[in-house]
């Protein structure tokens, strides 16, 4: 493993740390690192803090697989059918360029502040991205290898299943990696009404109680929780894909 990232965060630290010190910035704004190290340690202990990632994460992790299923099987109808595509693409086109975040009233009027009205949230703004992608990857299948499987006696289930499924599987993930951070950003938003844990609900108490410290442990947990998410993903399907590297 390259020391490179471990530099950059040393250094990072180290500027953060000389920038409070020599009162670049106020210590009302900007805590010492030392000050966010010891929120963290107290909010480990009273059990906030591993409460409120995981809660966090379940909200996260819920709109990221309800909004992507939803979002693949659309994206797979529009890509392959005329119809589908007429019947929903100008709809789907008209929301699409809607922030998720300013949809947070109609989400609270239709659904309450409960869980209901942030799985709502984020599995919209996580549909987006991911068929954004299947959309495109689906509809660019090479009509020469449809002509090939159909040529061979292929039906149109295999040819599905082995030659535009395959085809358009880089472009799903790619669509499947941005949602899941588009997930961890509308749960903070949405998160900071009507729950009493998650992430989002501590930055704005922390907020509420001038508790920069505070803020900042959430601000670090919601970077490592998105970083290990995106990673453990990545990790997960660079190998599906290692065919479409190698013929690139």
């Amino acid at each position: 493993m390259s020391a490179l990232p471990i530099l950059s965060l040393v250094a990072v630290i180290i500027g953060w740390d000389a920038a409070v010190r020599f009162e670049l910035f106020s210590a009302r704004l900007l805590p010492a690192p030392a000050q966010v190290v010891h929120a963290a340690r107290e909010m480990y202990s009273d059990g906030t803090l591993f409460a409120d990632s995981a809660a966090s994460f379940r909200r996260a992790l819920q709109g990221f697989v309800v909004g992507s299923l939803i979002a693949i099987v659309v994206g797979t109808l529009t890509g392959r059918s005329r119809i589908a595509r007429g019947l929903l693409e100008p709809t789907i086109q008209i929301v699409r360029p809607i922030p998720a975040i300013a949809l947070v009233p109609l989400a609270i009027l239709w659904f309450g502040i409960g869980e209901e009205s942030k799985l709502f949230l984020t599995s919209l703004g996580v549909f987006f991205p991911v068929w954004v992608n299947t959309h495109a990857g689906i509809a660019a299948t090479r009509d020469d290898y449809l002509r090939v499987a159909a040529s061979l006696g292929s039906s149109k289930l295999l040819t599905f299943t082995n030659v535009v499924l395959p085809g358009a599987l880089p472009s799903v993930l790619t669509g499947l990696r941005q949602g899941i951070a588009t997930s961890l950003i509308l749960i903070v938003a949405s998160e900071q009404s009507g729950v009493t844990e998650g992430l989002g609900f501590r930055l704005d108490q922390a907020r509420l109680f001038s508790q920069p410290d505070r803020l900042f442990v959430c601000l670090a947990a919601l970077g490592i929780v998105g970083a290990l998410a995106d990673q453990l993903f990545h990790q997960a399907t660079r190998h599906t894909v290692r065919w479409a590297k190698e013929q690139s």
